[in-house]
């Protein structure tokens, strides 16, 4: 059995581990080409080249505040739609969600004299996270956001037997997700 994670991008994230998190793939995939629909369309094939049967899967949800609205849109959809195609059971992780799962908030510094994170800044805390909570580094901020949505897949899976071992941050993330699955 498989655990995937999904960060849909124009270097989209992608990263497989077992059931003992141990890597078995990991990926920044980017399609062909610059131009769309080719580059996009490529793209999806090569997310869904890489998948099982059998895999549970946890995608990033669509981002809020975003440049290339049109492209994340249509990049989205068609990995979702390509799953549905393929009877593939996904569960959908709100972006701040995959930052809550490893600790990062943000924000930095003391109660009161807080600063909030930038894009790169907010990238790199996530990234250190990942490497001080599961020892995973990557030089793709994609591929580490896929390794966590790959961790949160198999918390999904074994949650019934360890939820209660959970840091506190990463139970309410897997609740939120199970409640929305109504599961």
């Amino acid at each position: 059995m498989r655990f995937v994670g999904i960060d849909p991008s124009t270097k989209t994230g992608f990263v497989a581990i077992g059931e003992g998190g141990v890597v078995l793939r990991e990926k920044e995939l980017k399609g062909i080409g610059s131009q769309d629909p080719k580059r996009m369309v490529t793209l999806i094939d090569e997310v869904v080249a890489h998948l099982k049967p059998a895999d549970i899967i946890c995608i990033e949800g669509f981002p809020f505040d975003t440049q290339k609205a049109m492209f994340a849109g249509g990049l989205h959809h068609g990995i979702r739609n390509e799953l549905f195609k393929r009877n593939l059971i996904y569960h959908e992780v709100a972006p701040n969600a995959v930052k809550k799962f490893v600790g990062v908030t943000g924000w930095e510094g003391e109660k009161g004299s807080k600063k909030r994170l930038t894009g790169p800044q907010k990238k790199k805390a996530v990234m250190n996270a990942v490497e001080e909570q599961f020892q995973y580094a990557h030089k793709s901020d994609n591929v580490v956001d896929a390794y966590i949505l790959a961790q949160i897949a198999l918390h999904i899976h074994t949650a019934s037997q360890t939820f209660s071992l959970l840091p506190e941050n990463q139970a309410e993330v897997l609740q939120t997700i199970l409640k929305t699955k109504g599961a």
